[in-house]
């Protein structure tokens, strides 16, 4: 038995256990009497044309097609149709054979971690950042180096940044709009990161790769622009999922793309290939390959998460909290009432209020709070809040 897999299953997330907890505390004190706020899991339904498009698959398209196996890295027409929407849409020039479909975003990691990590290889993580980074870097052999973050920002301490990169550095993973801080990268700060991968590149001799992990890329509020990665730097991977956008997380379906003007491209998507093969990865669900190309773009309605962002955002400010203010995706962090995260998480539980602590996403002293939820939740929480905040007295 592997001591590493032993210790991940015993010891589950932060946000995993949470989620656990409120689902048993609902069953024993109803719906209404828990405020889970712990898991990114969408409560907006999904846009009409991914149910249409399943209807219409499901009713006229032959079975063996439908249920049976497309090529190993996914069907190359729906591959095709999202490197034309990218190159439409953002003005990339991507092809649809270095794009391989994959089940979801957390697998287009874990391949890629493991085409590009040999044993001893340094993987950049930016704070904050989604704990299963560090796991995923970790199973691929690999050494998970975190840079601080600007705390006036939260975008990346560039010194922090530039001072870890090493020889041994060979991918620099970042995701914006963030998980957990909901932060957005300007086009400003995608050029700096950029501009110094190129620099040390430059510097030891061997590429070194961005890794674009966006699930939340259409979640973006207050009309801000998103930079596409490919556009700014040549060795970018993007690792993309349906999940959030179209909000079927449990359907597992995504992709990675490999830009084309990254160094050796064909080699690296097929070291993508052989790793998706060594892992058990190939061919991602067909049913959902074949819903893709007529749900490119579309999104549920995210309208409803600016609301409950701001709703959230004013409420917390007004009970004297500090929030970050989140400008994509659907989390916020908050500062904790006290040094210890995990401690005030822990209060917060005895409320029914179910926040995970920000140490597993490499910062101390925030939680994060997931507003996917309904806004009843939100306002039925704002009581628990209250009391929480009386608990700590004149602060």
């Amino acid at each position: 038995m592997r001591k590493a897999s032993l210790d991940l299953g015993l010891a589950p997330s932060a946000i995993r256990s949470l989620f656990e907890y409120g689902k048993k505390q609902k069953e024993l004190l109803g719906e209404d009497k828990v405020f889970d706020f712990s898991i990114g899991n969408p409560s907006t339904p999904a846009p009409e044309v991914a149910k249409n498009t399943l209807i219409q698959l499901l009713e006229n398209t032959p079975p063996e097609q439908l249920h049976g196996y497309t090529s190993a890295p996914g069907d190359l027409d729906v591959r095709n149709a999202i490197a034309y929407y990218l190159n439409k849409t953002y003005g990339a020039k991507t092809k649809g054979e270095l794009i391989y479909l994959t089940c979801g975003a957390a697998a287009s990691l874990c391949i890629a971690l493991n085409a590009l990590l040999n044993e001893g290889d340094e993987a950049i993580l930016f704070a904050p950042h989604f704990p299963e980074y560090k796991v995923f870097v970790e199973a691929a052999q690999g050494k998970a180096v975190v840079v601080s973050p600007d705390h006036s920002t939260f975008e990346p301490d560039f010194a922090d940044f530039s001072a870890k990169i090493s020889p041994k550095t060979t991918v620099v993973i970042i995701d914006s709009p963030n998980n957990p801080s909901g932060i957005v990268y300007s086009e400003k700060t995608i050029q700096r990161i950029a501009g110094i991968l190129q620099q040390k590149q430059q510097e030891y001799g061997h590429p070194i790769y961005l890794l674009s992990d966006e699930p939340y890329r259409e979640l973006i509020y207050d009309d801000i622009p998103y930079p596409f990665i490919t556009n700014y730097y040549d060795n970018a991977i993007v690792a993309y999922s349906f999940s959030k956008s179209l909000s079927l997380p449990g359907e597992r379906i995504g992709y990675l793309l490999v830009n084309p003007s990254c160094a050796d491209a064909k080699n690296v998507f097929a070291a993508i290939c052989g790793s998706g093969r060594s892992l058990g990865y190939v061919c991602a669900p067909a049913l959902f390959q074949y819903m893709i190309p007529s749900c490119l773009g579309q999104t549920s309605d995210i309208e409803v998460y600016k609301s409950n962002r701001d709703f959230l955002y004013n409420s917390l400010v007004a009970l004297g909290y500090e929030p970050i203010y989140p400008t994509g995706a659907f989390y916020m962090l908050v500062k904790a009432l006290e040094e210890d995260a995990n401690a005030f998480s822990e209060k917060a539980k005895k409320l029914n209020l179910l926040l995970p602590p920000s140490d597993s996403f490499g910062i101390k002293g925030y939680v994060r709070l997931s507003y996917c939820v309904s806004k009843k939740t939100i306002e039925a929480s704002l009581p628990a809040f209250k009391k929480l905040k009386e608990s700590y007295g004149d602060l």
